[in-house]
């Protein structure tokens, strides 16, 4: 399963709350990604370079990072994916590695919110969280980037039959309840 919104749709929070209630674990590129900054690990200074400009992380630094987590054995009976793919190129990366184990997306659940509402969310977190990489004119830029890049990935998991979409606005747990009952269909697979 993947989680597709622009940065501050709540993805993070609700990747685990989903993949806590279907028994899979939440695969989080920013997760990763922070986690390598905070120890300064050389992926992690990179990383920080693209991420505190509004950047995307190139996709073979961040291909590298994911594949190696889906190779895990605890991805065997399903993952929820928070953050990847977020390019075309990325997206035909993830197939080629599914493709090998003969599976595939399952759900694609996509979060929808107005950009206002972001920002507004996205400046609270970093009062609250003193994150470097959410300044306005970075938030701006980072939703700027994930429309150019990231949402065309909309119409192609559309296309496939495998796309969602959940509006994101509301309590935590409205918002959870939205994407469980959207995927109450048997979507998904549970563990």
């Amino acid at each position: 399963m993947l989680l597709i919104g622009p940065p501050g749709a709540g993805k993070g929070t609700q990747a685990v709350r989903v993949a806590e209630e279907y028994g899979i674990p939440a695969i989080s590129t920013g997760d990763i990604f922070r986690a390598n900054v905070a120890q300064e690990t050389p992926l992690g200074m990179q990383a920080k370079d693209y991420m505190d400009r509004g950047a995307y992380v190139p996709d073979d630094l961040t291909n590298a990072l994911v594949l190696d987590r889906l190779a895990q054995d605890d991805v065997r009976d399903g993952f929820l994916l928070d953050g990847f793919p977020r390019t075309l190129a990325q997206v035909f990366t993830l197939d080629d590695c599914l493709s090998r184990s003969d599976g595939g997306l399952d759900a694609v659940v996509q979060l929808v919110i107005e950009t206002e509402a972001i920002v507004e969310r996205l400046l609270k977190r970093a009062a609250e969280q003193g994150r470097s990489d959410d300044t306005e004119d970075v938030i701006r830029r980072r939703l700027e980037v994930y429309q150019e890049q990231t949402h065309p990935l909309v119409a192609v998991y559309a296309e496939r039959g495998v796309l969602v979409s959940v509006d994101a606005v509301g309590s935590v747990d409205d918002v959870s309840r939205r994407i469980l009952d959207a995927l109450g269909g048997g979507v998904v697979r549970a563990s």
